[in-house]
C-alpha cells in the first residue's frame, strides 16, 4: 500500500514514532509538518489533505455535524486546565468574571478548543454565559460551513493580543503556548486560577483534551490493520515517553485508548459545544466511542 501520511505534532510522546524508535510494523508512514500545528486542520476538513491527522476537539465536533468523513481516534496528544488561559494587560483596569457580561473578549476563532473550555468555566463556575460576551476572533473556523452566533465579530487585527492593546476588547484567550508569544505580559482574569483549575478537575473526575487525532473513513475502510498498527505505536510512543511528562493536567492528558476519564473530558467537551452553538446538534459521544473501541481490542 501507499505510504500512511500523517500530521502529528511534534511533542516528546510523538519523538519515538516519528525518528522510528517505536516502529509501525508494516506500515510506511509520511511524516507531514504544518507551522503552526493548527493550519492542518481547516487543510484536513476541507479537503481531507491527510491520512491521519492531529485535531483539535471543537473543529472536529464541528466537522462531524458537517459530515466530513473522519473517525476520531482515542489518543488525547495534549490538553490541560484553562483557567489561566483567559487574560488581560496587568496594568489594564480591573477586571472580574463576573464584570465580563456586556464586555468584548478577543480569542482567535469561537470554534477554538480553548475558547470552548474557557467559556464553559466562566458559565459553570461564574455564571457567564457565552451569550452575554461580545467575542471577537481574528481568524475564520477551521470548518468552512460553520456559522458563528450573532454576538461574535470578526476584527482585521493580526494577533489577539493587538486586541488588548488597542482596547478593542478587555480581556482574551490564548493557549499556554501562545500567551508567552505575544510580545506583551498578560495575567489571568479569573481570580485563583491553579486552585480553580484544580477544583474543576477534582468536580469532573478529568482533564480537558484540546487535540485528539482523526483518520479519513477511507483509509480506515482501506486499510484498517495499517490504522490500527499505527495507532498502537503512537499509543507505546506515549507510554515509553511517560517518564518526561510531569503531574500536572498538561501531563496527566495524554494519554491512548478510551478510558473513563478521556471519554468524560470528550463528553463535557461536547455538552459546552452546545450550549455556546459550536455545533447546533447534540454531539453523540457513546457513538464516537464505539466508533473507535475497536482499536483497543
Amino acid at each position: 500500500m501507499a505510504p500512511l501520511s500523517v500530521l502529528l505534532g511534534d511533542y516528546p510522546h510523538t519523538r519515538p514514532l516519528k525518528d522510528g524508535t517505536v516502529p509501525v510494523p508494516g506500515v510506511e508512514c509520511a511524516w507531514a509538518q504544518a507551522k503552526p500545528l493548527y493550519s492542518a486542520f481547516a487543510r484536513m476538513v476541507r479537503s481531507l489533505e491527510y491520512d491521519v491527522c492531529e485535531m483539535a476537539l471543537a473543529t472536529y465536533f464541528q466537522a462531524r455535524e458537517a459530515g466530513v468523513p473522519i473517525t476520531l481516534l482515542p489518543v488525547a496528544m495534549i490538553g490541560g486546565t484553562h483557567h489561566g488561559s483567559l487574560t488581560r494587560l496587568p496594568d489594564g483596569p480591573a477586571l472580574t468574571p463576573a464584570g465580563l457580561a456586556g464586555a468584548r473578549v478577543g480569542v482567535r476563532s469561537y470554534s477554538q478548543t480553548t475558547g470552548l473550555w474557557v467559556r464553559g468555566v466562566l458559565r459553570e463556575d461564574y455564571g457567564v454565559r457565552p451569550s452575554d460576551v461580545t467575542w471577537v476572533t481574528t481568524e475564520e473556523p477551521h470548518v468552512a460551513q460553520y456559522r458563528a452566533p450573532d454576538n461574535v465579530q470578526r476584527s482585521d487585527a493580526s494577533k489577539v493580543a493587538d486586541l488588548l492593546r488597542t482596547g478593542d476588547v478587555a480581556a482574551a484567550v490564548l493557549g499556554p503556548r501562545a500567551i508567552g508569544t505575544q510580545g506583551v505580559e498578560l495575567v489571568p482574569v479569573l481570580p485563583d486560577a491553579p486552585a480553580a483549575a484544580q477544583a474543576w478537575i477534582d468536580r469532573h473526575g478529568t482533564v480537558p483534551v484540546n487535540h485528539m487525532v482523526v483518520v479519513r473513513d477511507e483509509v480506515l475502510k482501506s486499510a484498517p490493520q495499517a490504522v490500527a498498527a499505527l495507532y498502537r505505536a503512537l499509543a507505546a510512543s506515549i507510554a515509553a515517553t511517560a517518564d518526561q511528562r510531569d503531574t500536572s493536567p498538561a501531563g496527566r492528558v495524554v494519554a491512548a485508548g478510551w478510558s473513563g476519564e478521556l471519554a468524560e473530558s470528550v463528553r463535557i467537551g461536547a455538552g459546552y459545544a452546545l450550549e455556546q452553538q459550536v455545533v447546533r446538534t447534540p454531539v453523540d459521544v457513546d457513538r464516537i466511542v464505539r466508533e473507535g473501541a475497536f482499536l483497543d481490542d
